[in-house]
């Protein structure tokens, strides 16, 4: 039977040292492969902070999170203290997130600011609902075009608020879900269930100096990708 480290090798490019984008000794972060959990799950299949935990050798504490199918910056504290600082931050909603989308339908503005109001649904779908409902949540996002290719268009997403699939359910809700995501509107799935989202910077303040952390996480490799990023983004793949 395959060890989590030699099963990982087989299913995602590269090993977890590969992946690191930052590391102290407060933090380390990593560019998350689609497909891979961030923290267990009721799969119990390999997942990040195992691999993390393992590649430093030390126990690491989560402090965000990223679906399985998403690709991008994921930040760990190697300290609970670190842990503890890291996450007021967003929760005060200090830590600047961007994510890079590809969308089957070009929305009808090349830029806006997006705000819905979201509720858990069943089947571990997000779904976006009226104000009056007192159980959903407010969801706030500002998108950018960026650029197309013949069947695809590649959207900025920055995030104000962070709710479960927020990303997804605002997209789906305006009829540009995300390529992949049979869950929020797109018509074909892609290999192994993965959607072409990517979490490609994460900025917060040091939990230690307080000073501001810039990270960007290299784009996925693929055809799609690779037809879409406009030069300022490819240039950042090396």
């Amino acid at each position: 039977m395959a060890t989590p480290e030699e099963e990982t090798s087989q299913r995602f490019p590269g090993r977890p040292g590969d992946w690191v984008l930052y590391k102290d000794n407060q933090l380390i972060a990593f560019n998350k492969p689609a497909g891979l959990a961030v923290v267990p799950d009721k799969k119990k299949s390999p997942n990040l902070l195992q691999l993390g935990a393992a590649y430093v050798r030390q126990d690491l504490y989560p402090i965000h999170r990223l679906d399985r199918p998403v690709s991008g910056v994921v930040l760990f504290a190697k300290k609970t203290s670190a842990q503890t600082r890291v996450t007021e931050q967003f929760q005060a909603r200090t830590v600047a997130k961007t994510y890079l989308a590809v969308v089957g339908e070009r929305p009808a503005e090349d830029e806006a600011t997006l705000v819905h109001y979201i509720r858990e649904g069943r089947g571990n779908v997000s779904e976006v609902t009226d104000q009056s409902d007192k159980t959903a949540k407010r969801a706030e996002l500002h998108y950018r075009y960026l650029a197309s290719s013949v069947r695809y268009h590649l959207l900025e997403i920055t995030l104000v608020t962070g709710r479960k699939h927020q990303i997804r359910a605002q997209l789906g809700a305006i009829g540009s879900p995300l390529r992949g995501d049979t869950k929020y509107g797109f018509k074909r799935s892609s290999e192994g269930g993965l959607i072409d989202l990517h979490a490609y910077t994460l900025a917060f303040d040091h939990p230690v100096s307080g000073a501001r952390v810039e990270l960007r996480a290299p784009v996925p490799e693929g055809a799609v990708w690779e037809g879409l990023l406009p030069q300022g983004i490819a240039e950042n793949r090396e």
